[in-house]
């Protein structure tokens, strides 16, 4: 059966298969010939694991998964099993003001050299303005993982001083770090977590990806992204991650793939205002018009011109995080973030240096729920949030 299954899906074949054997000569007999023509089978060659099972079967198999997911990550096997890592405390990073710029900056001959890390009393330029051109970084601080999490959707909330505003809610679904790569394999600064994020069936999963997750005791993951950070703050491969990693105040990155419109033209693409609608106008309404000049007879490259929109990896930079719900793992993070609904998002540590001041009273380097004294409330919220449960109006 299996050769003539494959003889049947290697396309249209006429065999001949004679019925009173070969003579001498190597002909056909006496007997009449079987002439037999096989078609091409034009449906797929493979089949889907729930192809032919009931719906009954295949709910059970689903059900059996996912228990044996979450006993697997309840008895905490390899490598959740061993002891943890060391904790390390966290670092901020160090500056110092380059002298000898700062000696160009006021045509001085002589050197005068600047203590390292002296921030207090920066020097200053002739008109008396600090130069930050010349505070150079002397080494770097801690850089903690980020996180991989859904997007739900988003809400209104007030502040204390009336003013209503809009966060976006990124639910952290299974989240646990799979892989440390040290820095001598990675670019030989900083070290590499890769991070997955919402368990998904393990039956839409190549076998080499299953083994994969099957050394690390961790089930299939819908998204995997990768985080640099320093020797500090690495962690443990198997670790659970929470949306209590942050904290409300604090300032995030928020990578997400955009909403692919397909291809639009300039208008839509890049803002164009368009042509007139009259006044000798013929089917130019939309259309960008001049997309160079004469004498350099070409067109520039990165000119402004119609294609395919969206569908493409963008970062939002200083997001501010109002509120933390432990419970159901949300983090409320102010305006809008990019992707669809139900989307994966990465989430880390904002990397602007005005914001690197709140890392230091951030969990470091996570946040552990059996290591921390200090039981977490449901619900954390930013000192300037109205609280729900606040009255709107208040007399005095």
């Amino acid at each position: 059966m299996l050769g003539w299954r494959r003889l049947a899906l290697a396309g249209s074949q006429v065999l001949c298969r004679g019925a009173g054997g070969l003579d001498a000569a190597g002909r056909f007999g006496d007997r009449t010939d079987l002439w037999l023509l096989v078609r091409s089978l034009h449906g797929k060659s493979s089949t889907w694991w729930d192809e032919h099972l009931s719906e009954e079967n295949v709910s059970f198999i689903k059900q059996l998964a996912s228990d044996e997911d979450k006993a697997q990550l309840a008895s905490k096997l390899c490598p959740l099993k061993d002891e943890p890592w060391p904790i390390h405390p966290w670092e901020p990073d160090v500056f110092s003001w380059d002298a000898l710029a700062f000696q160009a900056c006021h045509g001085q001959r002589q050197r005068q050299l600047c203590e390292p890390g002296s921030v207090l009393n920066p020097p200053v330029d002739r008109s008396g303005r600090t130069r930050p051109s010349l505070l150079r970084k002397q080494s770097l601080g801690s850089s903690r993982v980020g996180l991989v999490a859904v997007k739900l959707g988003m809400m209104p909330f007030w502040t204390k001083d009336g003013q209503k505003h809009v966060a976006t809610l990124l639910q952290v679904q299974d989240c646990h770090v799979l892989r440390y790569t040290p820095k001598e394999n990675n670019d030989g600064k900083m070290a590499a977590l890769t991070v997955g994020g919402k368990t998904v069936s393990r039956f839409y999963k190549s076998t080499s990806r299953l083994e994969f997750y099957q050394e690390l005791g961790l089930p299939p993951k819908q998204k995997i992204k990768v985080f640099r950070v320093t020797d500090n703050a690495v962690i443990k491969p198997g670790t659970p991650l929470y949306a209590a990693h942050f904290r409300p105040g604090q300032y995030v990155d928020v990578t997400a793939k955009t909403i692919g419109k397909g291809f639009q033209g300039v208008m839509k693409r890049w803002g164009f205002k368009g042509q007139p609608a009259t006044h000798g106008q013929t089917k130019t309404h939309r259309r960008p018009g001049a997309i160079s000049t004469g004498d350099v007879a070409r067109v520039w490259p990165g000119t402004k011109m119609p294609g395919k929109m969206g569908n493409r990896d963008r970062t939002e930079f200083g997001l501010k995080v109002w509120r933390i719900n432990t419970k159901h793992n949300i983090i409320y993070v102010n305006g809008s973030v990019p992707g669809h609904k139900n989307c994966l998002v990465k989430i880390k540590d904002s990397k602007l240096p005005a914001y690197k001041d709140f890392c230091k009273n951030l969990p470091f380097p996570t946040y552990f729920p059996d290591g921390d004294d200090e039981e977490l409330p449901e619900n954390l919220y930013d000192e300037n949030v109205c609280l729900p449960s606040a009255p709107s109006i208040t007399f005095a």
